[in-house]
């Protein structure tokens, strides 16, 4: 593990005693370690287990005797990576072994799974020696898809991954090396572009020699730098040819014929100071004798070889970055060894090579220029930092690290021949990773393919001045799905875009409507007062309102023409957007009451929910209703519905009010919707599981597992959608407002920007089909 590494970098804020206490916790409770197995295939009845196991097993296995490769088709092998340490060199803790290296291994795991969906066995072996470890790890070969080393000692760490390479063909990488290089590459070389120098006449001075600084050196040449132009020093001084102490064959490359031997004495006219040592090492003096617009990379891990304060004090042009995620320009090596892995298992490589690295290091240097994206921007506070001196790679917590760097390792992959699996449709593989990112990808697809090849339609943002609407925005102007229309103050929103870093302007690519000076603000208060006038509104209320509430102006817009759909509820009470939007847009014809459609996006697939927002006690009747929109909703997702109309009588087996109104509820949505695949009254498992449902009703009309879900007041649909949503960590898209004239939704304070986007397109749809 290197001193990039986020995971065990310290936090100032807490005391030490405080965080000892709180991660001792945090490993033991609610359950010992940081994984689990779960089976991926059902075990719930005999037929179940003879596929699994004996005899259904032996067609797997003998398909694989004859077809090594076929084990990437019936075995998790393509998507597992054994993370492998001897505990030689535990940052920060040093040679503590194997054993006690394992809770560091299991957080490794984590990372892999959580950024990658990659699967991981964690494998601390008790081998010291290079021959040892070697033996052990090579014959892992025919379990694992490939080898992620940690926390081995330099210079074991050199030959144990050499023979390894040598010997297994599955990929074999050294985080520790490479993954600190590709990062600190991609690094210096924004850093140099925004200085204006070029990579081969850059002069490079680093403080450490292990393993990183070493590999991070190895990575640079390869990119262009020149030797001659690297100054290495480590605890005993400047590398320089004659040197016989503490010297081996990967660090006498970058032996120097100088007579320098300290840090201060080579540094003048460095443009990058690269630390991977101990902290205090570079001193404040030091940097002033450093070329113009220099790169300090002080990545000594819980402190650094320079405090930044102090760097910027002595060299106010200076770039910075350290490996702590409490100061701009992190180094962490979860930018990319998650998605390295990703790329690599995805195509069959059977190794991660040179040209590999390079095409990872250039997908996450041009990542840095694009405009954050709005989950990166919530791990920074204040303003969204923009590419430039303080902002050089991304943020660990951007989500589009995958869609960059997986296909660009997979492609390079590919044109250097060790793909055994070359991608033959890179776009499908890209939108196969969009999905793992977004999770709503696979359900919302073909609403966004609608949506971008019907005539474009105008969507009216209530909250205009949000972040997460002017970053939906963007998107949408990006991927040709709507025209958006914000309502808010043009200053604030161009000050807003700025600080986010989104490069959309307003009155050029959106239209803005200004609550505060809008020339169609007459025609707005007379059209608004024609409509309540007459429930208790006077004009100069209606003034007021249409002044101030921009549910009401946008609804106005809506109903007038002059835009197609409504977006709003970013902020305030739902049932206030809603009287404003019932009163102005008002329901569709011929129906009751309106209602809301949640969609929640789980491993399980996808489960719609409804009523979830709107009645209290809805009766037979509307709950029929509610039924036959939210099917004809569902089927603009591509999805055939499956009603289950829940209660807590499970086929007549109690009578209550509760119960009988459902059962009406049935009755009427057969005779209105007779070709909707629907039953009732049933329980909430009776609904998931066929094979409950066949015990109590083998006649059931319902097939499968239904993915309707129909409460019977809003309690019940309510409180279910937040349990379940929490319980399985679900993505929300909703709340989905069913009935209204014309397209309108009212979205909840919690959604990001992702789920306004997902809204939107979804409003757009409804628009073009005009129902």
């Amino acid at each position: 593990m290197t001193s990039t590494d986020n995971k065990r970098s310290v936090d100032p804020k807490p005391s030490s005693g405080e965080l000892d206490e709180n991660a001792l916790f945090y490993h033991r409770y609610p359950r010992p370690g940081k994984l689990e197995i779960q089976a991926t295939k059902p075990l719930g009845n005999q037929r179940d287990l003879a596929l699994a196991y004996s005899p259904g097993v032996a067609a797997p296995c003998l398909a694989i005797r004859d077809n090594p490769d076929a084990a990437a088709a019936y075995t998790a092998r393509s998507n597992l990576v054994a993370v492998v340490s001897n505990g030689t060199a535990v940052l920060g803790l040093g040679n503590i072994g194997p054993l006690a290296s394992k809770p560091v291994m299991e957080g490794k795991a984590v990372l892999f799974k959580k950024f990658a969906g990659i699967d991981v066995f964690d494998i601390e072996i008790d081998a010291p020696d290079v021959g040892r470890m070697v033996t052990v790890v090579s014959a892992l070969e025919p379990t694992f898809g490939g080898i992620n080393l940690e926390d081995i000692k330099s210079p074991e760490c050199f030959e144990v991954e050499q023979q390894l390479r040598e010997i297994m063909d599955i990929p074999v990488f050294h985080d520790d090396q490479h993954g600190t290089a590709i990062i600190v590459a991609a690094c210096i070389l924004n850093g140099l572009e925004l200085a204006g120098k070029k990579i081969e006449d850059a002069k490079i001075v680093t403080s450490g020699a292990g393993a990183a600084a070493l590999a991070c050196l190895n990575l640079l040449v390869a990119l262009g730098a020149r030797r001659e132009n690297i100054w290495v020093h480590d605890i005993d001084g400047l590398v320089y040819e004659g040197r016989e102490v503490m010297m081996d064959q990967w660090k006498s490359v970058y032996a120097q014929k100088s007579d320098n031997r300290v840090l201060a004495d080579s540094i003048g006219g460095a443009d990058v100071f690269l630390g991977l040592s101990a902290a205090g090492v570079l001193k404040p003096e030091m940097l002033t004798s450093m070329a113009e617009n220099p790169l300090v990379m002080a990545l000594a891990n819980p402190s650094p070889e320079i405090m930044p304060d102090e760097a910027r004090a002595a060299r106010p042009d200076a770039m910075i970055c350290t490996g702590r995620s409490d100061f701009p320009n992190q180094v962490n090596n979860v930018l990319c060894f998650p998605y390295i892995f990703r790329g690599a298992l995805d195509c069959g490589a059977r190794t991660i090579n040179e040209e590999m690295k390079m095409a990872a290091v250039r997908a996450i240097a041009a990542l840095a220029k694009e405009e954050p994206s709005d989950i990166a921007a919530r791990a920074y506070s204040g303003e969204t930092p923009v590419f430039g001196p303080e902002y050089l790679i991304p943020s660990p917590f951007d989500q589009r690290l995958i869609l960059r760097i997986a296909p660009a390792v997979a492609k390079a992959a590919a044109e250097s021949g060790v793909a055994r699996r070359p991608i033959a449709d890179m776009d499908a593989y890209v939108d196969q990773l969009n999905r793992f990112v977004f999770r709503s990808g696979l359900i919302m697809k073909p609403l966004f393919t609608a949506a971008k090849t019907a005539v474009r339609k105008r969507v009216i943002f209530a909250e205009g001045e949000d972040e997460r609407v002017l970053r939906a925005a963007q998107v949408l102007l990006e991927e040709g799905t709507a025209e958006p229309m914000l309502i808010g103050r043009p200053g604030i929103i161009e000050s807003r875009l700025q600080r986010f870093g989104l490069r959309i302007r307003p009155g050029t690519d959106f239209t803005v409507i200004n609550p505060e000076d809008d020339p169609r603000f007459r025609d707005y208060v007379d059209e608004y007062f024609s409509i309540v006038g007459r429930k208790g509104v006077i004009p100069e209320a209606a003034r007021t309102i249409v002044r101030t509430n921009s549910t009401v102006i946008g609804s106005l817009a809506v109903r007038r023409g002059e835009a197609d759909a409504l977006i709003c509820g970013l902020e305030g009470r739902y049932t206030k957007h809603l009287r404003d939007v019932s009163q102005i847009i008002g329901k569709r014809e011929g129906v009751i009451d309106f209602s809301a459609l949640s969609l929640l996006i789980s491993q399980r697939g996808a489960t719609f929910f409804t009523d979830t927002y709107v009645s209290f006690d809805p009766c037979a009747e509307e709950i029929a209703e509610t039924t036959i929109m939210a099917a004809q909703e569902i089927r603009r997702f591509g999805i055939n519905p499956k009603a289950a109309l829940l209660s807590h009588s499970n086929f007549g087996s109690r009578d209550s009010d509760s119960a009988d109104k459902m059962r009406k509820a049935l009755k009427i949505i057969r005779s209105q919707e007779p070709g909707l695949e629907v039953d009732g009254e049933m329980h909430g498992d009776s609904a998931i599981s066929e094979v409950l449902r066949r015990r109590v009703m083998p006649d059931s009309t319902l097939s499968g597992e239904a993915n309707l879900l129909v409460f019977p007041d809003l309690d019940a649909a309510n409180i279910a959608l937040g349990v379940v949503k929490t319980m399985t960590e679900a993505l929300h898209v909703g709340p989905i407002l069913l009935g209204t004239a014309l397209p309108a939704h009212i979205l909840s304070p919690s959604v990001t920007s992702r789920g306004v986007v997902n809204m939107a397109t979804l409003a757009v749809v409804e628009a073009s089909s005009g129902d």
